[in-house]
C-alpha cells in the first residue's frame, strides 16, 4: 500500500490531500484495500455511487454495452442516448438534455444557456447572474465564477463578469441584488460543499416567484443534492416549484462520469442552437448505457423508497447522537446527505473513523458529512453510529 502511495505522489499533480488508504475493490456498501480490511463507506465517492459496489444488472449493463461500441461522437444517435434522453426528462419533468462528462459542465452549459436566452430576448452582452454566497459549483472558470467562496475564486481573478452574490436563504438578499441587467439567479436546493445547508420552502417558492415577475431564469444545481439523495427524483421537487434549468451529476451514472444539464423548452427555443455548445464524449453509448441502468434500478428496486425510510432512520440517529455528545453542536441535512456540526476538528474524526473501517468526508470548516450509497439499510446506519460514537 506505502508503495502505491509513493509512486502516486511521485507522479500525480498535489492538488488533493489524500488520506493514507489504498481502495482495491467494493461490494453492496463495503470498500476493501489492498490489504484486505473492510471499510462501511458513507461517503460514496463524493455521492456518485448511488447503488453501491458491484450491482449486477448495472455492472452487466456496462460489460453489454462495451461488447457493442463504447463511443462514436455527437455526429450520430445512438439508442442509449436517446433512452436516456427520454428516462431522464421523464423522472426532472424538464423538456431538454444535453449530457455532459461532469457536473461543472453541467454548470457552464446552464450559464451559456442562460446568456445566449437573455442574448436572444434582450439582446447585447451586459447580462448579470446571481448566486449565493458559500455556493459551490465546480472548479471550471465559470463554475468558480458562481462558487461563493472567495478562497476558490481569488487565486484565478479575473473569472467571468457579470456575478453578484446573495445570501442564501435570505430572499431580500437577492431582491436587493436585481437589476434589469439580471438574466437569471443560480442556486442549490441543498447546500452541499458550503456545509449542509438545505434551502427553505419560504426561499425557494420566493426565488421561484421572483424570477416569473422580472422574467429571469431559476437555475436550480443538484449536482449533490439530486438523484434521489434527499427522497425526491430531484430535490426542487419537494417544494413544489420547477426551475427553467438544472444541473445533475454524480448519482446520474453510478460510477461512471457523466452530467446533464436540462431546462424546458421555453429556455430551449430561445438559447442553444446548432453550433452554440458541444461535447467530444458527452452523451456516448456507453455513459448513457450506465445511465439507463441507474435510472432504471432506481424504478426496479424503488430507491427512492428506500431513501425515505432508511434518511428518516438515519436523521432520528444522528439526532440522538448529536444530544448524547459534547462536541456535536447539531445535524443538518435530508434524506441520506446529512452533516453533523463539530467544535473538534472534523478531520480528526474522520481519520479515526477511517482508522475503525467507516468512510465520512468533510464539507465547510466544521461538518463531518455523510453522502451514503442510497441502498443502506438501518444496519448499516447503526453500525455507523457505533463506529462515530467510538471516535467521539
Amino acid at each position: 500500500m506505502k508503495e502505491i502511495m509513493n509512486k502516486a505522489e511521485e507522479h500525480l499533480l498535489h492538488t488533493y490531500n489524500r488520506f493514507p488508504v489504498v481502495f482495491d475493490r467494493g461490494e453492496g456498501v463495503y470498500l476493501y484495500d489492498t490489504n484486505g480490511k473492510k471499510y462501511l463507506d458513507f461517503a460514496s465517492g463524493i455521492g456518485v455511487m448511488a447503488l453501491g459496489y458491484g450491482n449486477k444488472k448495472y455492472t452487466d449493463a456496462l460489460k453489454s454495452q462495451i461488447d457493442k461500441v463504447t463511443h462514436i461522437s455527437n455526429l450520430y444517435y445512438s439508442k442509449p442516448l436517446a433512452d436516456a434522453a427520454e428516462k431522464i426528462t421523464k423522472l426532472s419533468g424538464m423538456d431538454r438534455v444535453f449530457f455532459t462528462n461532469s457536473g461543472a459542465e453541467g454548470i457552464e452549459g446552464a450559464i451559456k444557456s442562460a446568456r445566449k436566452y437573455a442574448y436572444e430576448k434582450k439582446g447585447g452582452h451586459d447580462h448579470e447572474i446571481i448566486a449565493m454566497i458559500h455556493s459551490f459549483h465546480g472548479r471550471t472558470m465559470g463554475a468558480l465564477a458562481v462558487t461563493g467562496n472567495e478562497g476558490y475564486r481569488e487565486p484565478f481573478l479575473p473569472l467571468i463578469g457579470g456575478i453578484k452574490f446573495a445570501t442564501f436563504n435570505d430572499l431580500d438578499s437577492v431582491k436587493a441584488q436585481i437589476t434589469p441587467k439580471t438574466c437569471a439567479i443560480i442556486t442549490e436546493t441543498l447546500q452541499g460543499e458550503g456545509g449542509i445547508y438545505p434551502a427553505t420552502d419560504e426561499f425557494m417558492k420566493g426565488l421561484r416567484a421572483l424570477c416569473d415577475e422580472k422574467d429571469i431564469l431559476l437555475i436550480i444545481d443538484e449536482v449533490q443534492c439530486g438523484m434521489g439523495r434527499t427522497g425526491y427524483p430531484y430535490a426542487w421537487q419537494e417544494y413544489g416549484i420547477k426551475p427553467d434549468i438544472m444541473i445533475t451529476a454524480k448519482g446520474l451514472g453510478g460510477g461512471v462520469p457523466v452530467g446533464a444539464f436540462l431546462m424546458t423548452e421555453k429556455v430551449a427555443e430561445m438559447s442553444l442552437k446548432a453550433g452554440d455548445h458541444g461535447t467530444t464524449y458527452g452523451g456516448n453509448p456507453f455513459v448513457c448505457a450506465a445511465v439507463n441502468a441507474v435510472l432504471d434500478i432506481f424504478e426496479e428496486e424503488k430507491i427512492i423508497d428506500n431513501v425515505k425510510t432508511v434518511g428518516a432512520y438515519l436523521e432520528e440517529q444522528l439526532d440522538k447522537l448529536s444530544s448524547e455528545t459534547a462536541s456535536i453542536v447539531t445535524r443538518r441535512g435530508k434524506g441520506l446527505m446529512q452533516g453533523l456540526v463539530v467544535t473538534c476538528p472534523p478531520k480528526d474524526i474522520i481519520n479515526k473513523a477511517l482508522e475503525k473501517g467507516l468512510v465520512v468526508i468533510s464539507a465547510g470548516s466544521d461538518v463531518i458529512r455523510m453522502l451514503p450509497p442510497l441502498v443502506i439499510t438501518k444496519e448499516n446506519v447503526d453500525e455507523m453510529i457505533g463506529i462515530l460514537r467510538e471516535c467521539f
